[in-house]
């Protein structure tokens, strides 16, 4: 079941407060704990509150702390986006919206407001977090100042933007619309988007448009007279006090907001007394301009009436006090229960809710997101702590890894090399760094060594293996990592930062051996493309597959695809797709294809594929039609080392991919090897995946 929903827009004062309110009302109505986030607040003072958190979280009684209902300042959204350092603040949103996820049944994600600096870049960012938390979105916008035309152009550019992002849209909300209107914008927005759409139209509700006699205090830092207990009386029109008041008297409109000079006590006490006329219209407050008092005769009057609306004083002239109350753009608060009722009412009148419903509770999510991937597998990992062997302690690299890692706390690590150039090294780099949380080791000082090195002389004595061989090779820091993997002293280990493929992997085909029911062991690269994470093999160890050899691969690679929570579809590749190449290394490729088939009809498989065809939709529809896997497969099987290799460096560097791994596959214990020219964050990333394998031995 889906578990969330984004609510966006494309432009300011769009009304997305009424979604918000009346969204979160029909869920509470039908799940049991519904939470609240915003990725993006606008900044607020310190000791303070952002406004919409405050509203839906005091209204609703909701069970969040307000630390926990947001992750970033739009001031700090830009300082780190000029910095290149959006990463950092998606990783922060997907950890805050996932531990909002963990304790509720569904959370309401609402996206930003589109207000001061920085909304040029809105647009995308509520793009790119409705992505990479991989949840469906609502798109809202405003009908006011737009023709028909301009409204349904707005909206459909807002979908095209997510929809190219491959984010889903539910449903599509055209907001304060002319009331004669809503027909004719609801059949037209239906003509323009695809018929899956939920298109709705909400009329525009004056009462929700116009501010509070409150906002109009806050916004003039206005001085409160009287009826401080009214003050979120909803203001109508406002009209100035300027004229004779038996004339103002037939300007006066229901919950009119009177405008006028201090000293004009005329007007103050005629729309007092016309308030409390059945035969006038109700007002809203007044507003005395001027930093002018009524005098002290007539304040005393007022002071005695029965019933008395707010009335606020304010420095300025009226002609600047009307121009700003007519700038402002109302907002609800949390202790404005009236609108707040009329937001859920108006949602609740206009909005097909039990579609919506269905919609929501029906979605799921297709593929995963680069940044959702890396943070389950750091979850992951956290959930059953593994320890990994580091044999490189001469590397710096390896060093700075680690420190990293026990800032995360994610594993448990011993590394192997000399204590004192290890320490040496990290008072250089000025690395922060727990030493009693780590265990160096130097093979030949271990308590395991003599152990080490005859549990191996037992093993390749039948190799012509001596006791002398079996110590001079367990002072190898790649033999003894691996026989601390062996023989249970450490979970998984990761080498080859400084070694080469086959000094990493030698020793654990020696030993660690493969699986009961794996023949051949092989590679596969987690690919974090922009907005999917494909699975690469074979395209570090096996020059040559046979057709056997490759469906192994094929089926090892789909297994652990599936365990790191991705659908396994898997693309046999080659140079030709279908039926129309010939020649024996396309014949290998249907010929592994073929066993795949036989051996696990349970997977999803197509082969031979060209490249192009198994990750392009368009392509692959043209090509193979009736394919299940074509344009969007997520496992691809190349036909040889060369092929494999090559592409994945291709893809990484032409396309700026991160490449996690390789995850070695087949070994009855997780060892896994690094490049030589491999990053602090490969290796991080390495250590991660080989705890998670170690988890499911």
């Amino acid at each position: 079941m889906n578990k969330a929903i984004y609510i966006a827009t494309s432009e300011q004062n769009s009304g997305k407060s009424i979604i918000t309110l009346g969204l979160m009302s029909m869920l509470i109505g039908k799940m049991a704990k519904v939470g609240y986030f915003r990725p993006i607040v606008e900044d607020f003072e310190e000791g303070g509150f952002d406004n919409h958190i405050e509203t839906v979280i005091g209204h609703f009684g909701m069970d969040i702390e307000f630390e926990d209902a947001y992750a970033i300042t739009k001031s700090k959204l830009i300082k780190k986006k000029n910095k290149g350092k959006i990463g950092e603040v998606l990783d922060l949103i997907i950890e805050k919206y996932k531990k909002l996820e963990e304790r509720f049944d569904f959370v309401l994600v609402e996206g930003t407001s589109f207000t001061g600096e920085g909304t040029v870049i809105e647009l995308d960012m509520n793009v790119l977090i409705a992505k990479n938390l991989g949840i469906p979105t609502i798109i809202v916008g405003s009908g006011v100042g737009k023709t028909l035309e301009e409204l349904i152009d707005s909206l459909y550019l807002a979908y095209d933007s997510f929809k190219v992002k491959d984010v889903e849209v539910l449903a599509v909300i055209a907001n304060k619309v002319q009331p004669e209107n809503i027909e004719l914008v609801t059949n037209g927005l239906k003509k323009s988007l695809p018929e899956s759409i939920l298109v709705n139209s909400i009329p525009l509700i004056h009462k929700l448009n116009n501010p509070t006699v409150q906002e109009i205090v806050n916004e003039l830092d206005a001085k409160v007279l009287f009826g401080s207990a009214h003050l979120n009386n909803q203001t109508g029109n406002f009209s100035v006090g300027a004229m004779q008041l038996c004339n103002y008297l037939l300007h006066l409109k229901e919950n009119s907001l009177v405008i006028t000079p201090g000293d004009r006590a005329d007007i103050i006490l005629g729309a007092l007394q016309a308030n409390e006329s059945v035969n006038y219209p109700t007002i809203s407050g007044i507003v005395l301009t001027g930093n002018i008092l009524p005098e002290i005769s007539i304040l005393k009057l007022i002071e005695g009436l029965s019933t008395i609306v707010p009335i606020i004083a304010v420095e300025e002239g009226t002609y600047y006090i009307t121009n700003k109350i007519g700038s402002i753009k109302s907002k609800i608060y949390a202790n404005n229960k009236q609108k707040i009722e009329i937001s859920i009412t108006t949602f609740e009148k206009y909005v097909d809710l039990d579609n919506l419903a269905e919609k929501l509770i029906t979605f799921e999510a297709e593929g995963m997101t680069p940044k959702m991937f890396q943070y389950n597998l750091v979850k992951r990992a956290r959930q059953h702590r593994k320890h990994i062997v580091l044999p490189e302690g001469n590397d710096e690299r390896i060093i700075i890894a680690a420190s990293q890692l026990l800032t995360m706390d994610v594993v448990d690590i011993s590394i192997i090399g000399n204590k004192k150039q290890i320490e040496n090294k990290v008072a250089e780099l000025g690395l922060p760094f727990d030493f009693s949380k780590v265990q160096i080791i130097n093979p030949i000082e271990s308590e395991h060594y003599d152990d080490y090195v005859n549990t191996y002389y037992e093993l390749r004595k039948a190799k012509n293996v001596t006791i002398g061989m079996a110590k001079d090779l367990m002072e190898d820091v790649s033999y003894f990592g691996t026989m601390m993997v062996y023989k249970g002293h450490a979970d998984g280990m990761v080498s080859g930062a400084a070694h080469t493929t086959q000094h990493t992997i030698l020793p654990a085909l020696q030993f660690i051996k493969t699986k009961p029911n794996s023949s051949v062991v092989s590679s596969i690269f987690f690919m974090c493309l922009e907005d999917r994470v494909s699975v690469f093999g074979d395209c570090a160890i096996n020059p040559n597959p046979t057709a056997e050899q490759l469906a192994e691969i094929a089926i090892s690679s789909a297994d652990s695809s599936l365990a790191f929570g991705i659908e396994p579809k898997i693309a046999m590749l080659s140079y030709s797709s279908g039926s129309s190449g010939k020649g024996d290394e396309v014949d290998k490729v249907r010929a592994a294809t073929e066993i795949v088939r036989r051996k696990r009809p349970d997977l999803k498989i197509e082969g031979p594929i060209q490249y192009d065809a198994a990750v392009d939709m368009a392509v692959g529809k043209s090509k193979m039609p009736n394919s299940e896997v074509a344009g969007q497969a997520s496992v691809l099987i190349f036909p040889d080392l060369n092929t494999g290799n090559n592409t994945y460096k291709a893809v990484q560097r032409e396309t700026g991919a991160l490449a996690i791994g390789p995850m070695l596959q087949g070994l009855n214990k997780p060892v896994n090897d690094l490049s030589r020219g491999c990053t602090v964050d490969d290796i991080i990333n390495t250590v991660v995946i080989t705890a998670i394998q170690a988890q499911g031995l």
